[in-house]
């Protein structure tokens, strides 16, 4: 009786070890499925959700001048945060460009979308532009690119870069932007 008692307790052990593997095998499998769908690092986006024009410098033939303040929209679409370094958003004209403005260090949170002002000083020597502007529409573009660190559960960090095309018309002497639209 003695031993059937312990060849009973060694059946229970055994099986106990098989649950216990059985569960492991199945976490592993959860894990890997949450890891390759819910985990996948995205790029985040980053767009101009308004412009508008603030003041006027100059606007004679020869040179023009005047202040836009854009809001900046930094979407992170992953499940952890995106801390991204200090770039620059620039203005152009053509291929020339006729403005900076700085865009700060910040972190965008999970799921979140991270919005600040851009002050960008537009100046020009050109001719053309200047005709243009005296005459009403111009046609602008702003361009950045965001680098920064996505982080996923404090474990997992990937370098991601996120790009920023907008073109936009600029009606100066009325102080009016419109047609924005992002790629």
């Amino acid at each position: 009786m003695l031993e059937s008692e312990r060849f009973k307790k060694i059946q229970k052990n055994k099986k106990c070890f098989a649950y216990i593997g059985i569960f492991i095998v199945f976490q592993i499998i959860v894990m890997t499925v949450f890891g390759l769908t819910v985990m996948k690092i995205k790029t985040p986006s980053v767009r101009l959700r308004s412009v508008t024009v603030d003041s006027i410098g100059s606007t004679s033939n020869s040179t023009s001048s005047f202040t836009l303040i854009a809001e900046v929209a930094v979407k992170n679409k992953n499940f952890g945060s995106y801390k991204f370094d200090a770039t620059t958003a620039n203005v152009t004209y053509g291929s020339v460009t006729l403005g900076r403005g700085d865009i700060a260090k910040a972190r965008a949170g999970l799921k979140k979308t991270k919005r600040f002002n851009v002050t960008i000083d537009v100046s020009s020597s050109d001719s053309s532009l200047a005709t243009q502007l005296a005459a009403g529409n111009v046609t602008l573009t702003a361009l950045s690119r965001v680098t920064g660190k996505v982080s996923l559960m404090g474990m997992m960090k990937k370098r991601k870069t996120a790009n920023m095309n907008c073109s936009m018309i600029v009606d100066v002497p009325k102080k009016v932007v419109y047609d924005l639209t992002c790629k």
